[in-house]
């Protein structure tokens, strides 16, 4: 139980963090592609990698609670794969098949390089 309860903890600030760093991020560079959503997903993928090499390093480690909170909840809240799908469906709906593409593939070329780069950096780091 005390498991959920820490995730879901997690999880509402990621949620609030994404709606503010989204946001954000829209009203400086506009709502015609949806930026913000790429943003969130790539830092998210950095973070995710950073924390995992963290949880991989012998030295420095993280606990199970520390995981669950952060990777689980804070990360799970914040990183928009469901927002992506749906902004990507609406591109697609409205024929703009090339933003349509673009979101998907620099989403996810953009947040595979975040990911390694995070881990890669916490590894050298730690």
């Amino acid at each position: 139980m005390r498991a959920l309860f820490i995730i879901a903890l997690g999880s509402a600030l990621g949620g609030v963090a994404r709606h503010l760093a989204s946001g954000f991020v829209a009203e400086r560079v506009g709502e015609t592609f949806p930026w913000g959503t790429l943003v969130v997903n790539v830092v998210g993928s950095a973070i995710i990698g950073i924390l995992a090499a963290f949880g991989d390093s012998v030295r420095i480690g993280l606990p199970v609670e520390a995981r669950q909170f952060l990777m689980v909840g804070v990360l799970g809240g914040f990183t928009t794969f469901s927002s992506f799908s749906l902004q990507t469906l609406r591109l697609m709906q409205d024929g703009d098949w090339g933003r349509a593409g673009a979101n998907v593939l620099l989403s996810v070329l953009l947040c595979l390089v975040a990911v390694a780069a995070g881990y890669r950096l916490a590894r050298l780091a730690g």
